[in-house]
């Protein structure tokens, strides 16, 4: 829908490196402020070729000021706004669904400092944009000036829409079954402060709460709960209040992450685990979805539950088609997101921790106890290596391994009987990512050791020679 040929400059020079595979993404004010804001808008419009759009945003310092130029591009583009206000990017994603409106953009830096800020951007039915999918194209008509002139005509209307949102992710439970836990939420100043307590007013809980006060500035620590010191406060507090479990939840309140009732981190491959599971109960034989960092433990139990599990790469953008193509009803990821089938295929830490409460009240045992049922591994986590030559170094860890089948469905993995790993490259660093599981921490131990001397070139490490019982290989397709 261009309707006008006229076209207008892009006014000042935008830094290419805020377009990333996902989102956009930048420092204000020096790669984002509200000029560049107005022409997203105005090249989003553009893109996805409808004149009903959601906005909404984060508690970020500048969000205000890059929402209401993100606005004025829209309207001046000829769309007519639906303004959420502050809110989660799971509720913006369930404000384009459930109104039925042409797309949707959350302004946010989701995880990133607080000089950070970005836009998460979908069509219609929450279906995301990425770097080959919309952004790209994007970053071109803004370059190349090719924007429609402004003609305005769109107008803006405000809409809470909390409540409709509370319903629908409590709709994926059972509410009367949940039992009174004692539960310490760490919003991390962050968007959770708004959404948690809607939701807790509708469950018998005593919410003990941590960080609830919107501050862009994160005055106690950042908003990305996968880095262990920023969940140190809350396995504190909930060894401290004898609590249940507890949950953080990053900037945008997308993704989250539990801690089990001993203070411990839950990693979010086993969450993945635990909520399948539950989903694979009501809909027996169903697909479920997880990506190449998750535990083996996690394809071993969705096919133990009578369910057909698939490997996807990393990342929202490319999860979501691909829960569409394979029928889907849930997917997760080792990063804290996960995507349900009636969610419109989009994450919500929200309806994941739901659904983990449910599970933990049905089986009437501690999350400690549940998770140590279904996690027979020992992990590395992440470790991530600056390297000269991507290319070059993963050709180099294949070459150490011979005998070994490749994946390379997201970078490389390799997979014997007792350990496994998969090494990707970062999207925005000359970074290789190192992720290692093992069925032993001595077997993990050495095999880290060894992976990380082939990816740093200190030395050159010997060839992998594996047991006689490990000659299977690695099948090299999406299905487990």
């Amino acid at each position: 829908m261009r309707g006008v040929t006229k076209r207008i400059p892009t006014g000042p020079k935008i830094d290419p490196d805020i377009f990333k595979t996902y989102d956009i993404r930048g420092v204000v004010p020096t790669q984002l402020n509200p000029e560049v804001a107005r022409l997203i808008g105005l090249a989003f419009r553009t893109e996805i070729a409808g004149s009903n759009v959601a906005v909404g945003r984060d508690m970020r310092i500048h969000s205000d000021e890059i929402a209401s130029a993100l606005r004025k591009g829209l309207v001046g583009s000829g769309c007519n706004v639906i303004d959420l206000g502050r809110i989660s990017t799971d509720a913006l994603y369930f404000a384009v669904g459930h109104l039925k409106l042409d797309g949707g953009i959350m302004v946010t830096a989701s995880h990133n400092p607080p000089e950070y800020n970005g836009f998460k951007m979908c069509r219609r039915d929450a279906e995301p944009l990425s770097g080959n999918d919309g952004i790209n194209r994007m970053q071109e008509l803004i370059s190349l000036g090719d924007l429609d002139e402004p003609v305005g005509g769109g107008r803006v209307e405000k809409k809470d829409i909390l409540s409709d949102f509370a319903e629908h992710v409590l709709s994926f439970i059972d509410r009367a079954r949940i039992r009174p836990f004692k539960v310490v939420i760490d919003a991390g100043n962050g968007m959770a402060g708004v959404t948690v307590p809607r939701v807790f007013e509708h469950l018998p809980c005593k919410l003990i709460p941590m960080y609830f006060d919107l501050d862009g500035r994160f005055p106690n620590h950042l908003a990305n709960p996968i880095e262990p010191e920023n969940v140190r406060d809350l396995r504190e507090r909930v060894l401290a209040e004898k609590a249940d479990f507890g949950v953080a939840f990053d900037g945008d309140a997308d993704r989250m992450f539990l801690i089990d009732d001993k203070g411990v981190p839950v990693g979010g491959d086993i969450v993945t685990l635990l909520v399948a599971k539950s989903l694979l109960s009501k809909n027996p034989g169903a697909t479920v979805l997880y990506n190449t960092i998750c535990s083996r433990a996690v394809s071993e139990g969705i096919v133990a539950a009578g369910g057909r599990a698939v490997r996807t790469p990393v990342g929202h953008a490319l999860i979501k088609p691909m829960m569409k193509k394979e029928n889907a009803i849930f997917g997760g990821e080792h990063s804290g997101h996960f995507y349900f089938q009636k969610n419109w295929y989009a994450d919500s830490g929200l309806i994941a921790m739901l659904v983990a409460m449910e599970v933990m009240s049905e089986s009437k045992k501690s999350l400690s106890a549940l998770i140590g049922s279904l996690d027979p591994y020992v992990r590395s986590g992440e470790l991530n290596s600056k390297v000269t030559s991507i290319a070059k170094t993963l050709e180099r860890i294949v070459a150490a391994f011979p005998d070994r089948m490749v994946d390379r469905l997201d970078g490389i993995s390799i997979q014997t009987e007792d350990w496994w790993f998969n090494v990707r490259p970062s999207n925005t660093e000359p970074l290789l990512r190192l992720n290692v599981e093992a069925k032993s921490a001595a077997l993990l131990e050495e095999k880290t050791a060894e992976l990380l001397l082939i990816i740093r070139g200190r030395k050159r490490a010997p060839a992998a020679k594996p047991k006689a019982k490990a000659k299977t290989k690695v099948k090299e397709k999406v299905e487990a």
